[in-house]
């Protein structure tokens, strides 16, 4: 009976941070239909697209991806230790983190002001001065705003480990609202730099929000710069290793925008609209699924509970394969009609959606793989096993970095880019659930055997049907507008 109660609990929480999420997306859909309408696929746009992604990558390391994978598991415990023993470990370790992002990211950002352009140079290929001139202007905003989004992420890890979702959760979408009300009444007056109102602001917001919450549950926003805490130096002796791993993905990504900048013009942002795409599903299920089982299974491995390991990563990758290889065939059939209704329109054209359709089909391709990949990832991080996800992702990335210099140069272009990133990643997923059995030595097989032949029955059927159905439309998705493109998502 316990088991199924915690089972029904990880599936409310699951379902709730998914719903808030999948507002975020339609609002982030929003936003990149406003750039490709306002900036074209092509030039301005290009521009926008890659300066931003340069900070938004950095705050996987120092935010919700390396960091909040180091002090989950710790904040977890101290949390355990305050409730048994009526201590506040938990708030010093807290408040070490935010006086750490200080500490770390204020002169980084500073750093990054006064060298701007050798690294624009460094991380773009762009043909024109007048490109350069403008994404150095843009990162020296942009940067400022890794701060703000790292307290957040903080926040959202303490309340995430407190087992409050709904909140964090709902978070993102006043970002993704501060950037679309700023580009839509700004981009008049102040063209490009209406991004950066909308996303300084934006990030502030998402500190503020979180703030009420946080002090009804007795905690302080408030940094502490003695570092001599033994939770906290346990936290970044974790921190080290996964910040390793997370930047080799980081360094992969930005790799890869240097290459596509480098391709036909358009190909940057055909690679960021995809990839906005592409975090939909992912955003919706593979990162709500893992944002409420890492904390559980870092409870679960402080008390050394393996059948309930067992039974989170079980239930983890069957609810994955469920309802990500789904979403991966919808984006595959039926993409360019979806990227058309939200993007094509002003001087985003049907070429654009084309390429933009064509890396996106690619990387659907490893959307599962992926999914699979960070969420176990996570799961050797409860475990404090970070060796395996540094030397797993090490090769990974190799393979990537090598398939990406092949296949750019093959007719695939940009899109080769994505099948490298998604053959690479389901490599790895393979490799990580062989290495799995270092911890749990079985899982429920039979089970996960029984989804993947459920999913893959109900999926066949759909499938001859929209090869049917595509041939039979052809290319009317081209003319048609987007009210027409709508109605047929909506009836597909």
């Amino acid at each position: 009976m316990k088991k199924e109660s915690d089972i029904s609990k990880s599936s409310i929480s699951t379902f709730v941070v998914m719903g808030a999420t999948f507002l975020s997306r339609i609002l982030g859909f929003i936003r990149i239909s406003l750039i490709a309408s306002i900036f074209g696929a092509s030039g301005t746009a290009d521009v926008i697209n890659l300066t931003f992604a340069i900070p938004n990558n950095l705050r996987k390391l120092m935010a919700e991806g390396a960091l909040s994978a180091a002090f989950i598991p710790v904040l977890s415990e101290t949390i355990e230790i305050d409730n048994k023993q009526n201590t506040n470990f938990s708030q010093k370790v807290f408040s070490n983190l935010i006086g750490f992002q200080l500490v770390i990211i204020l002169p980084l950002s500073i750093l990054a002001i006064i060298f701007a352009k050798p690294i624009i140079n460094i991380l773009t290929e762009f043909d024109s001065q007048e490109k350069i001139e403008l994404s150095i202007s843009l990162f020296r905003y942009f940067i400022n705003y890794l701060l703000f989004i790292s307290i957040s992420a903080v926040i959202m890890g303490l309340l995430n480990s407190l087992n409050y979702f709904f909140i964090p959760a709902i978070t993102p979408i006043l970002f993704s609202i501060s950037v679309v009300t700023s580009i839509l009444f700004l981009h008049r007056s102040i063209g490009a730099y209406s991004m950066v109102v909308g996303v300084l602001i934006g990030g502030l917001i998402q500190v503020i929000f979180q703030s009420p919450q946080l002090y009804r549950l007795g905690y302080k926003l408030i940094p502490n710069l003695s570092f001599n805490n033994k939770y906290f130096r346990k936290i970044i002796k974790q921190w080290l290793p996964v910040v390793i791993t997370s930047s080799l993905f980081t360094i992969n990504q930005q790799i890869a925008f240097r290459f596509s900048s480098g391709l036909e013009e358009g190909s940057t942002s055909a690679l960021v609209y995809a990839l906005v795409f592409w975090q939909l599903p992912f955003g919706i299920f593979s990162a709500s699924i893992t944002t409420v089982l890492f904390p559980k299974m870092s409870r679960q491995s402080i008390s050394n509970d393996i059948e309930g390991l067992r039974t989170s990563v079980n239930y983890g990758i069957r609810l994955l394969f469920s309802l990500l290889i789904p979403s991966a065939l919808v984006y595959m059939f039926f993409g360019k009609i979806i990227i058309a209704t939200a993007l094509q329109r002003g001087l985003f054209t049907a070429e654009n959606t084309i390429m933009t359709h064509n890396v996106l089909k690619y990387y659907s391709l490893g959307l599962f793989s992926i999914g699979g990949f960070n969420f176990l990832q996570r799961f050797f991080y409860s475990r404090r096993k970070y060796y395996i996800p540094f030397i797993t992702a090490l090769f990974v990335c190799l393979i990537d970095i090598i398939l990406s210099i092949i296949l750019k140069e093959t007719h695939l272009r940009v899109a080769g880019l994505a099948l490298a990133n998604s053959i690479a990643f389901t490599i790895g997923f393979f490799i990580l659930l062989f290495l799995r059995r270092t911890s749990i030595k079985k899982i429920y097989v039979i089970l996960i055997r029984s989804t993947v032949g459920k999913v893959l029955l109900s999926v066949l059927p759909a499938s001859i049907v929209s090869v049917y159905l595509l041939n039979y439309l052809g290319d009317s998705w081209k003319t048609a507008n987007s009210l027409f493109n709508l109605l047929l998502i909506i009836i597909i």
